[in-house]
């Protein structure tokens, strides 16, 4: 059975830093592309990163320059360090697959991340 379990959210400063962890059961992170998600107050998910199994990258514009989306093999786990931060980065941010695994995707619960003075 799958699980991603989001940890590392809370409170920060504009300008502030914070890194998520995304620890996996069930996949081996490194032979799927996984991605980190968010979902801010009344809008709709949007993709923030993503790292492939061959280790490339990919980031929304607007997070370009400012997130860094790694991962740990041995770990098995994937980070997502955030530097510089708006307040527009306030959201719930989930971790997924995004490469399906026997044709699913899954989520894990969410980790909030609220950036405010």
């Amino acid at each position: 059975q799958v699980q991603l379990v989001e940890s590392g959210g809370g409170l920060v400063r504009p300008g502030g830093s914070l890194t998520l962890s995304c620890a996996a059961s069930g996949i081996n992170v490194r032979n799927y592309g996984m991605g980190w998600h968010r979902q801010a107050p009344g809008q709709q998910r949007e993709l923030v990163a993503i790292i492939i199994n061959a280790g490339d990258t990919k980031y929304a514009d607007s997070v370009k320059g400012r997130f860094t989306i790694s991962r740990d093999n041995v770990k098995n786990t994937v980070y997502l360090e955030m530097n510089n931060m708006k307040p527009e980065d306030t959201a719930v941010y989930y971790c997924g697959n995004t490469q399906p695994v026997d044709g699913v995707y899954y989520w894990g619960k969410g980790a909030l991340v609220t950036v405010s003075s």
